[in-house]
């Protein structure tokens, strides 16, 4: 078995075609949570959702969420409702005594459902509802996602990394913002302070994702900041990693990362941008994969191939590329 830990697009991109290399039903996912926010009374969990649906074949695979070819008629009927009614768009979150009560797992990440400034599709917000119906049943996230899992047709266990909530603050100059704010709603826009993991330091890894971490593990190419972050943030998830084998593939080509705001994080947080920063920010990495045109000296085994992700052929080539670095780095993979 193998264990791979996935935030963002990174990771559901390299499995994307892996199946001849890393069977589904014996090598899950681990996802950060920290990216997760309670929209208008509904738990949305972007990451998990993703490999979910990636996993499903339902995902949209232009842009790597949601569901393809979804309807948004009531995203796009509550966002004229707001316009009409001249209520101010954009984030808008609850009151700050509203962020701690009422449902545990949404601490820190609540907002308001008027004019939702995150795009829910019909059939997204389905799964959204069912989640959320779950936990209120009394359900654990773990068993909550399980369900929807089995609910999909999904064979490879998809874990979340916690069942308690770990908000993502990302402290800018024009304040601190949600994750899903900072990059969903401005873009990236605002220049980066430091990061914030609110909650770690009262959560804990799930049994489940610790049992999981007892195998080799296989860190995507995912943002270390934000993607990680968050489950490093957590003392025992951090010393897991270090007792196990793990390679790790480089969201970046010496210092140009392939998408989303990895560098502008790392610089923030004190890493250099680039795949050395990389390396730095995983000490617990015994084994990397980079790409062809990446020449980073590492103190690590590196095993190198075109690490572009996006078609079925890639996520093969790369996944090949891990196995092979799994075993170098002296990892037993069946």
């Amino acid at each position: 078995m193998v264990t791979f830990l996935a935030g963002g697009t990174g990771t559901p991109k390299l499995l994307y075609g892996g199946a001849p290399v890393f069977e589904p039903s014996s090598s899950p996912v681990v996802c950060n949570t920290g990216d997760d926010v309670e929209m208008g009374g509904l738990i949305v969990c972007p990451d998990v959702d993703t490999v979910l649906f990636s996993e499903a074949g339902l995902l949209d695979r232009e842009r790597w969420w949601g569901i393809a070819d979804d309807t948004t008629e009531t995203h796009e009927t509550v966002r004229a409702l707001a316009d009409e009614a001249g209520l101010e768009a954009g984030p808008r979150y609850l009151p700050e005594d509203a962020q701690t009560s009422g449902r545990e797992i949404a601490r820190w990440r609540r907002f308001s459902g008027v004019a939702e400034f995150m795009e829910l599709g019909d059939r997204d917000r389905a799964v959204h509802v069912t989640r959320t119906g779950l936990l209120d049943e009394g359900r654990t996230l773990t068993e909550a996602i399980d369900v929807i899992a089995d609910g999909l047709g999904v064979d490879r266990p998809v874990l979340p990394m916690s069942d308690d909530p770990v908000a993502t603050i990302v402290h800018t100059d024009e304040g601190p913002m949600h994750f899903q704010e900072f990059w969903v709603h401005r873009r990236a826009e605002p220049a980066v302070d430091s990061v914030e993991f609110r909650g770690a330091a009262a959560a804990e890894p799930t049994d489940a994702a610790l049992t999981a971490l007892e195998e080799p593990v296989v860190v995507g190419p995912s943002n270390p900041v934000t993607s990680l972050g968050p489950m490093l943030a957590m003392d025992r998830f951090r010393e897991a990693l270090a007792a196990t084998t793990v390679v790790a593939v480089s969201p970046f080509v010496e210092d140009r990362v392939f998408s989303g705001p990895a560098g502008e994080l790392m610089a923030a947080t004190g890493r250099e941008p680039s795949t050395a920063g990389v390396a730095e920010a995983y000490p617990f990495a015994d084994a990397f994969v980079l790409d062809d045109d990446d020449g980073t000296d590492l103190d690590r085994p590196v095993v190198r191939t075109d690490t572009e992700l996006g078609t079925p052929a890639d996520g093969h080539r790369v996944c090949t590329a891990v196995r092979t670095a799994l075993e170098r780095a002296g990892a037993e993979v069946a």
